[in-house]
């Protein structure tokens, strides 16, 4: 026989397991919110802006072509800046234990469309460590694409400094609290079904009319222990009669 589950059958499980649900949800929110205050390390961002100039050409020469090769330009000055040539100088001018592909992983290069300047984003644990890297490798690339490409065309436009109260861009505890409280939700209503899906006992008519799918001729009321004592009382004072 095809088991099916109304909507009325849903809402009286929910019910049911409420306080299950509840507890669920509850532990998931408390367990995202220790890990996200005491366990995950705070990591702050800091940016920096280069400016990439044009050279100055005539207005009636300026065609699609230049523009298209400027944009070109800027893509590759975003690989370069990225690039082990400059990170390891990066790396020995600051003093930093680490090496440039892991140097690499905390700098992202972009920057708007059709825009030249660039944005040098650095995210580390230390926000001064942070600015430092971030201005640290404006200026190297400043210097190497010199070298490089034979070109003078970078100025640094906005060096990153460190605010007088950092504040970490993650994790965002709040926010992994809110999706625990989903996830942990989730849970709780998984397992309130779960387990009425295994719950084979016999708690009411309905349940023996599902399971003998024979109609029920009759019931046993409930006896309280008070009724069976006014009970007991009646038949001994019947038999002293």
């Amino acid at each position: 026989m095809e088991e099916t589950i109304s909507l009325q059958d849903i809402f009286k499980t929910i019910k049911k397991r409420f306080t299950l649900i509840v507890l669920s949800t509850i532990v998931a929110i408390v367990i995202s919110g220790v890990i996200s205050f005491t366990l995950l390390t705070p990591i702050y961002q800091s940016s920096t802006q280069i400016l990439v100039n044009q050279e100055k050409v005539d207005v009636t020469t300026f065609t699609a072509q230049d523009i298209q090769t400027n944009l070109q330009l800027i893509n590759t000055y975003n690989v370069i800046i990225k690039s082990p040539a400059i990170l390891s100088k990066v790396i020995e001018e600051l003093g930093l234990d680490t090496t440039p592909a892991a140097l690499n992983s905390k700098i992202t290069v972009n920057n708007e469309q059709n825009s030249q300047v660039v944005n040098i984003t650095v995210q580390d644990s230390d926000p001064k460590l942070a600015v430092e890297i971030a201005n640290k490798t404006a200026s190297v690339f400043q210097t190497e694409i010199k070298k490089l490409m034979k070109v003078d065309n970078v100025s640094i436009l906005t060096p990153a400094f460190l605010p007088e109260n950092p504040v970490p861009v993650k994790p965002d505890p709040w926010i992994n609290m809110a999706i625990a409280a989903v996830v942990g939700l989730m849970v709780g209503i998984g397992l309130a079904f779960l387990i009425e899906y295994f719950d084979t006992t016999i708690k009411n008519e309905q349940d023996v009319d599902e399971l003998i799918n024979l109609p029920i001729l009759g019931l046993i009321s409930p006896i309280s222990n008070k009724d069976i004592k006014n009970t007991m009382a009646e038949v001994t004072i019947r038999r002293k009669r």
